[in-house]
């Protein structure tokens, strides 16, 4: 006969292990810098008052106030005029069992019931355990069972303060009723909202309800309804002709004032300019952006060029005026212009305070290597943000990526890298996560860095090759801009470590066109796939 055994799979159990109790008497107006913990601490104080910060969120002391603050939270405490008395107990949480999964395992580990302010009622009962564990800890008894009833008592201690402070849903849902204020927020927004009425609807204290809303956001309760404000605001934008103060009244701002202030602070436009754009046919200057307004289909009335390389020829653009840009002092543009765009970092590059003295100027944000987010920003402030257009850029290029993957599929073992060579430097360019080249070349085209591409590069965008470092870089295909004359770049290509690299060797060196390649748009990067294909399909 046959006997099934049935195994049911059983969540790791928490252990809390104490390992440091502390007394601690502040003077009056005595102060401890912000310092982040290590391992889970629980702080209990008995006296004065005063003011304990955790990852700046303010909370006054007195006797009774108990907090349960994580690893990693940045901790400082101010005593008031009358001093400050208080316990710290660092603990540790330890699993014991087998884990079902590495996200439970995960999960595990770094949950905890109840973080923040919690209650402690009675005081009294609280203050006996904790005293008690001071009192044992401070005596030179190290008796094995003396040791294990003071375990015990720790887990008394915390068991005291599960009760007093959670429900056994609300430990399991917690999460879950914090994504449903969450989906209140996106219904109600123009209700007036604080992050205290938000955790009261949740029924979980401000400082842990702050941080659940972090976790699934990514944003602070109050800079995400703003922006579920400001979103609803461009729409009314949009597709009314509604007054700019009805529209700050129904998106609950106060005033038209703050409503204005805010809007400019998130978007870069007014509210006046933003509707405008969407209104009427307005003439960009965008420097280093036109790659993006032609992806949308849209010509700029100027362009960008440099004195050393002229304009960006790949895109097609002689019929435009150019701009020369420098660091000196700008003359008066040569056309009528509605709105100028730059990019990130753009005005440390570039003298642009002629430019800002005559039209509206955006400062792109940092958003690093995401052109589909560089692509919608761009969309939204000239006007076509609601467009079909922006998911058929993105699409079409998603489709190009994934044909051009499917033909490279035979040399994917194959390493390759990228070289930006001038008479000061050799630089190598970054991973699939970095820079102009890795994201096309490691992540959309799937192909193979060379190791020192990883190695070297170790986050930053690109890195530069001594010759001893040039000499290990046997990669299989080398693509190379160069920023050389013709007699220098003969010196190279005869030194004998150029000659000793295996891409030389067997004619795997690509030169390409550097200002396309030292691009981030999507033309540039649909360029830099048809140059790749060419030489490696």
């Amino acid at each position: 006969m046959n006997e099934e055994v049935s195994q049911k799979a059983v969540s790791p159990t928490p252990i809390y292990h104490l390992t440091e109790i502390d007394y601690m008497k502040f003077a009056p107006h005595q102060q401890l810098r912000a310092q982040k913990n290590e391992n889970y601490q629980l702080i209990v104080f008995i006296s004065g008052e005063g003011r304990l910060i955790l990852d700046q969120l303010g909370h006054p002391l007195e006797r009774g106030k108990c907090f349960i603050v994580e690893p990693g939270t940045s901790v400082s405490i101010e005593a008031g005029k009358k001093g400050l008395e208080w316990y710290q107990l660092t603990f540790e949480v330890l699993h014991i069992g087998k884990l079902r999964s590495s996200s439970e395992e995960f999960q595990s580990r770094t949950s905890f019931p109840c973080v923040g302010e919690v209650e402690c009622v009675p005081f009294s009962r609280c203050l006996e355990w904790v005293e008690g564990l001071y009192d044992y800890y401070q005596s030179e008894t190290s008796d094995e069972l003396g040791l294990f009833d003071q375990h015990i008592r720790f887990q008394e201690l915390l068991r005291y303060i599960f009760r007093n402070n959670l429900s056994s849903s609300l430990v399991e849902n917690s999460r879950q009723i914090v994504e449903a204020t969450i989906e209140q927020l996106q219904r109600d927004y123009s209700d007036i909202w604080t992050v205290e009425r938000m955790a009261e609807t949740a029924n979980i204290g401000r400082w842990q309800y702050t941080r659940l809303f972090k976790e699934i956001t990514g944003q602070v309760p109050l800079q995400y309804l703003s922006d579920i404000r400001i979103k609803q605001a461009k729409h009314l934008l949009q597709a009314t002709d509604d007054r700019l103060f009805d529209i700050a009244q129904n998106i609950g701002f106060g005033n038209e004032f703050y409503f204005n202030r805010r809007f400019k602070q998130t978007v870069g436009l007014s509210p006046g300019q933003y509707r405008r754009h969407y209104r009427e046919e307005i003439r960009v200057f965008a420097p280093f952006m036109e790659d993006y307004l032609l992806a949308l289909g849209v010509t700029p009335v100027l362009q960008a060029s440099l004195s050393e390389w002229g304009t960006q020829s790949y895109l097609g653009l002689d019929h435009i005026p150019a701009v020369v840009l420098s660091n000196k002092p700008q003359a008066p543009l040569t056309c009528k212009t509605d709105f100028i765009m730059v990019e990130h970092g753009f005005p440390e590059k570039w003298n642009c305070d002629l430019f800002e003295k005559q039209v509206p100027i955006y400062r792109m944000p940092d958003i690093g290597e995401s052109w589909q987010e560089t692509l919608r920003t761009v969309a939204d402030l000239i006007g076509i943000g609601t467009s079909i257009k922006v998911t058929e850029v993105i699409d079409n290029y998603e489709r190009k990526a994934e044909l051009a993957r499917k033909k490279l599929n035979a040399i994917r073992n194959q390493t390759v890298a990228f070289l930006r060579i001038s008479a000061e430097s050799i630089i190598l360019y970054a991973g699939p996560d970095k820079g102009y080249t890795g994201p096309i070349l490691y992540k959309d085209l799937e192909l193979t860095p060379h190791p020192l591409v990883k190695q070297l590069t170790n986050g930053e965008r690109r890195a530069e090759l001594a010759p001893e470092l040039l000499a290990q870089l046997d990669a299989d295909h080398l693509f190379v801009t160069f920023e050389l004359p013709e007699h220098t770049k003969k010196k190279l290509f005869a030194t004998s470590v150029w000659q000793s690299l295996p891409a030389v060797i067997h004619n795997h060196v690509y030169e390409v066109d550097f200002l396309s390649w030292m691009n981030y748009g999507i033309l540039s990067h649909g360029k830099k796939i048809d140059d790749v294909l060419r030489v490696l399909a």
